[in-house]
């Protein structure tokens, strides 16, 4: 079996955003522990250049995890957010204020009148 390169979580989302980019985004955005590395990697240079991390909290839309998931965790990027100037974006309280249409119910909403996209609740 052949070797990856990377690994494109964690420490290897940088690695794979040099190898395939060559150079650092302008803005990055994530919503895990997954990602960490990648915000500090994309957030650190001398230039300006934000950071968004998504909080998956609302279970009618997405699943729901944070510090005490047990199927994905938000828990070291959380803390760091404040320090290193990355905005938090939180789905159940914040994302109506993005996307008024999702103010809907979800059976309603566009998105998911279709069945296709929906989740099971947390």
């Amino acid at each position: 079996m052949p070797k990856s390169d990377f690994i494109d979580d964690r420490e290897g989302k940088p690695v794979g955003i040099h190898k395939f980019i060559g150079r650092h985004p302008i803005a990055v955005f994530g919503n895990s522990d997954g990602d960490l590395q990648m915000l500090q990697w994309t957030t650190s240079e001398i230039e300006p250049r934000p950071g968004l991390i998504v909080h998956h909290t609302d279970t009618k839309q997405e699943y729901a995890y944070d510090r005490a998931s047990s199927i994905r965790r938000l828990d070291k990027s959380l803390s760091e957010a404040t320090k290193n100037g990355w905005q938090v974006v939180d789905m159940q309280n914040d994302w109506s204020v993005l996307d008024t249409s999702l103010d809907k119910e979800v059976d309603e909403h566009p998105y998911f009148a279709k069945g296709e996209h929906k989740h099971p609740t947390a």
